[in-house]
């Protein structure tokens, strides 16, 4: 019989993570938080889109503050890398990298995604994101960068989609291809009607400086300079825990938009970037409350301590 160690295991530091351990710990749930030090908040420079911070904060200073909060109230916070989950009986139990196992109760999965980054070869791709010549969230810090010279990289739907969105912050948006464009003559028509200028050829060389990049393209004697470049390259969910439960995910492995309200499992729960919809601080705390408030009363009601509806 598997004695659980913990009423909830979440997997994962982030702001999905964090919020959801804290609210457990102030339901007076034991809760244990595994994470790799992954999480993709710790990139940020500097973020004015969490509310009540119109200055900004910083990633890592943000993250801090948010494993300070689950602390004080109880929660138990370690690095550790998981590999594999499995439902034995009433339990969940998680296998780490190193050997060891963790039983609970309850699970919440907030694994977040890996980001495709961009290869720069010149400049160190870490100094130029917290330069802020390199960026990966138009949704983030587009208005930060009003009437700058932008660049978006990739050049097939996406990369499309992401220029549409940056020309209401500038009138200056180039859209370069990484390999090839790959667009529609529809789709070309749009982008030309909103001034967005198409480059055709092919990228040879990125280069980052601490105040722009140089996009070195085939062909072309000198390299082309802008403010801020976005490489549209999306993401990949890091649903494989879910998966080993058996939880369905969608064709981009992405966990359903009610993980975190209806839950994928009994007693197991997602939230933040690996659930579809949108990948944002203020969206993951929210679904980090949800899934943490839905695991808590989805335990009161296996203990029998819920009011029966009818009498």
């Amino acid at each position: 019989m598997i004695v659980p160690q913990t009423d909830a295991l979440v997997i994962g530091a982030g702001p999905a993570g964090l919020t959801a351990a804290m609210y457990l710990a102030r339901f007076k749930r034991r809760v244990r938080v595994v994470h790799d030090g992954l999480s993709r908040a710790l990139w940020i420079p500097n973020t004015r889109n969490v509310p009540g911070f119109p200055d900004g904060i910083n990633g890592k200073t943000l993250i801090s503050r948010m494993e300070d909060h689950a602390s004080r109230y109880g929660a138990e916070i370690g690095s550790g890398h998981v590999v594999s989950c499995v439902r034995e009986g009433d339990y969940v139990r998680a296998v780490l990298a190193d050997g060891d196992t963790i039983a609970a109760r309850g699970l919440i999965l907030a694994t977040g995604v890996e980001t495709h980054l961009a290869k720069l070869d010149e400049g160190d791709h870490a100094t130029a994101v917290r330069d802020g010549v390199l960026r990966y969230c138009p949704i983030c810090d587009g208005f930060e960068h009003r009437e700058e010279r932008i660049a978006v990289l990739g050049s097939d739907i996406h990369g499309a989609a992401e220029a549409m969105f940056l020309r209401q912050f500038s009138h200056q948006v180039t859209l370069i291809p990484k390999w090839q464009v790959a667009l529609s003559a529809e789709q070309r028509r749009q982008l030309a009607a909103s001034d967005i200028l198409v480059v055709e050829g092919q990228v040879h060389r990125l280069a980052a400086t601490a105040d722009q990049i140089e996009v070195t393209i085939r062909g072309e004697p000198s390299p082309r300079r802008f403010d801020i470049l976005y490489p549209a390259f999306g993401s990949t969910p890091r649903s494989e825990l879910a998966r080993t439960l058996g939880a369905i995910t969608d064709a981009k492995d992405c966990l359903p938009f009610d993980a975190f309200s209806d839950g994928l499992l009994p007693g197991v729960y997602a939230a933040g970037d690996v659930v579809e919809g949108l990948d944002q601080i203020s969206v993951a705390v929210g679904q980090g409350a949800m899934a943490a408030t839905r695991l808590h009363n989805w335990l009161r009601d296996v203990d029998g301590h819920v009011m029966a509806d009818k009498g």
